[in-house]
């Protein structure tokens, strides 16, 4: 037992929340790299993109890793904006206002997008116009993929942010050793709040994201049937 747990006998709990949250962090992590390179998969089977697939590092910071993910969501959002721009270019401006009606029916939407896709891409399939309504078409979609990495920031520059991803197989001091640095453990509560704080957004954003994606494929085998 550390010296401090005799003044402050809530702290091999607050050690005990401090991992599991640590642990909680990682997945939602975990989760956010294997969605990533799930979108970034469907991006270059039906789009025609050449984005590189990512991985999580072990022997990196969470903020490494965030920034990892931050990386690659900023060049697929740069790819989706090229087919944005390209779609806005070849349709009549209405046809292009009624991809960002949300009370547009998607299959009307897909069928817009039909006419063109094949300039733009070289060919036409009606999976690639799929994924372009879905994720070009969706102020909604771009708006939650901008969230995540906006959350993804916060997450990198906090207190988190320097913890490295594998101290967790270190056993508990060691991750709360390595979140306090040279601060007290005394302010071990402090610590949990701030992981709770960001987990909050963290999840919520990662969620919607999560989803966001799952309807894009869901999309595509549609289309595929």
């Amino acid at each position: 037992m550390a010296q401090s747990d005799f003044l402050y006998p809530q702290n091999p709990r607050r050690r005990q929340e401090v991992n599991r949250l640590h642990q909680q962090l990682l997945d939602c992590l975990s989760d956010c790299f294997q969605v990533t390179n799930k979108l970034t998969g469907l991006l270059n089977a039906h789009l025609g993109c050449r984005l590189a697939f990512i991985e999580m590092r072990s022997d990196a910071t969470i903020k490494r890793n965030c920034d990892i993910i931050i990386q690659a969501v900023t060049k697929i959002q740069k790819e989706l904006q090229k087919v944005d721009e390209a779609l806005k270019d070849k349709l009549e401006p209405t046809l292009y206002r009624k991809l960002q009606d949300i009370k547009e029916r998607e299959t009307e939407k897909i069928a817009i997008v039909q006419k063109v896709i094949s300039v733009i891409l070289g060919e036409a399939t009606a999976a690639a116009s799929a994924v372009a309504v879905k994720l070009v078409g969706s102020n909604v979609t771009t708006g939650i993929i901008s969230k995540l990495a906006s959350v993804l920031t916060h997450i990198g520059t906090s207190i988190l942010g320097s913890i490295g991803v594998a101290v967790l197989s270190l056993g508990i001091d060691m991750v709360v050793q390595a979140i306090l640095g040279a601060v007290e453990r005394t302010q071990l509560q402090s610590a949990i709040q701030s992981y709770e704080k960001h987990l909050t957004e963290f999840k919520a954003a990662s969620e919607k994201y999560h989803h966001a994606i799952a309807e894009v494929t869901d999309a595509v085998k549609r289309q595929l049937r």
